[in-house]
């Protein structure tokens, strides 16, 4: 069969015939059942806004199982993360680094001000709140390629800003 003819069922169609089987494959990589949901929520969504990625080369099915599987990946991926931000810090041993600590926050709070727009948004939802570059992509509606260069030259530019703030007196 041609992989030209070959096209993804309608939405509508291709939610109600794989939900089920979506559900069952994140369940089963994500372990929680609400997070499953979130994620085929999250899934579906994505589908349902922008063009697949369906080629052809596969059955419906199968690529929809793969699509399943990574995200799931993913969203344990992000949750890990969440999890590691979510401790609390330890309380400062002194009063001096209390101090110190308020300072390094505010320096890096001015030099994130020195970044463009986009690469602070991109920055506060991969470093704070650990989202993954797809979640990232899907929420301030860019390319996933524009997340990770957002990214890579906001760190770049605040790591450049805090580096100067150091050789002033």
């Amino acid at each position: 069969m041609d992989a030209a003819v070959i096209a993804v069922p309608p939405f509508a169609e291709l939610y109600r015939q794989y939900r089920t089987r979506a559900l069952a494959i994140a369940r089963r990589i994500v372990g929680d059942a609400d997070e499953a949901e979130d994620v085929v929520q999250d899934v579906f969504t994505r589908l349902a806004q922008r063009p697949s990625g369906f080629d052809g080369r596969s059955s419906c099915s199968t690529w929809l199982h793969r699509v399943m599987v990574n995200s799931s990946i993913n969203w344990l991926r992000a949750r890990k993360r969440r999890e590691r931000l979510q401790h609390e810090p330890e309380a400062p041993a002194s009063p001096e680094a209390h101090a110190v600590g308020t300072e390094m926050q505010r320096h890096f709070e001015e030099a994130l001000e020195k970044v463009s727009e986009q690469q602070r948004q991109v920055l506060w939802l991969r470093e704070m709140r650990g989202y993954s570059y797809p979640e990232i992509a899907a929420m301030l509606h860019i390319p996933e390629g524009t997340v990770k260069s957002a990214l890579h030259r906001g760190r770049q530019r605040a790591l450049a800003e805090l580096e100067e703030r150091d050789q002033q007196p």
